[in-house]
This record gives structure tokens, C-alpha cells and sequence, in this order.
């Protein structure tokens, strides 16, 4: 079998890792295989098509990881309403009450058919109305006054 051939075969092999992943790492170095396996295609020797096979695939994962599709956005799961679904909806509390402890607002609510511990977001202001859920920490529900306010 031809060494080009061998180059294509490992570069597809690791596209289809690449589709179990979804990192698009693997992708980066499938490319770098497959310029290999050109170089290898054109006549050039085997250290020569190591070589561009490295190089190029380290470029191109240099500038994946630049992109914004090689970073991945940190979210804290206490506040990712894909991780919890009671990110984003309402509730309404009566009236806050000083809490010395916490230096905030604190109150009692009733939600999803049980009475939960509420602490009002430092950015929103404790007087009694409509509020949306921002995170949850442990059994404390950490509101504020509308959805995407953090």
C-alpha cells in the first residue's frame, strides 16, 4: 500500500474519533496527517512528510485554540440554566428581611411546592414583587430582579 494511502486512512480514522469527541483537536491533527499524506502523494521522503504533518497540524491547533470555538466559556453550574432548569424562572417575595449573618436580604418562599431559603443578589433592590431566579447554592435561591442579572 501506498504511503499516502496510510496517511488518508490515519487521518480519516481520526476524523471519526473526531466525531465522538466534538473537541475539534482531533480534527486539527487529521488535517496535519492528511497534508502529510500530500506530501507524501508529490514524492517527498518520509522525514520531510513528518515533518509537515507536525507542523501543520500544530499550526492549526495553535489557531483553533485561538478561535473562539477552541476556548470553552467557564460557566459555574450553580448559574448554568443548562444544568439546572430553574435557572431564569420567577418567583415572588412578599417582604425581605435584614439577615445580619449574610449581610443581605434574606426570605422565606414557597416554590415548586416546597419553602425554600431566598438571598437577593447584591445588584438588586429588596423590596417585595416579582423576581427571577440567577443560582442556586445548595437550598438557597439567590434572586434578582430580572433573568439575566448576575
Amino acid at each position: 500500500m501506498a504511503g499516502w494511502v496510510m496517511w488518508m486512512l490515519a487521518a480519516g480514522l481520526l476524523v471519526v474519533m473526531e466525531l465522538f469527541t466534538t473537541t475539534l483537536y482531533l480534527l486539527m491533527v487529521a488535517i496535519g496527517l492528511a497534508i502529510g499524506g500530500v506530501a507524501a502523494l508529490i514524492g517527498w521522503g518520509v522525514e520531510w512528510q513528518l515533518l509537515v504533518a507536525a507542523v501543520v497540524a500544530l499550526v492549526a491547533t495553535y489557531l483553533l485554540r485561538r478561535s473562539k470555538f477552541g476556548r470553552r466559556t467557564k460557566v459555574q453550574a450553580e448559574r448554568d440554566p443548562n444544568v439546572n432548569l430553574d435557572i431564569g424562572q420567577s418567583i415572588t417575595v412578599e417582604q425581605w428581611q435584614q439577615d445580619a449573618g449574610a449581610a443581605g436580604y434574606t426570605a422565606r418562599v414557597k416554590y415548586r411546592g416546597a419553602m425554600w431559603d431566598v438571598e437577593l443578589a447584591p445588584t438588586a433592590n429588596a423590596v417585595g414583587g416579582l423576581f427571577f431566579i440567577q443560582e442556586i447554592r445548595g437550598s438557597r435561591l439567590i434572586v434578582g430582579n430580572s433573568p439575566g442579572q448576575y
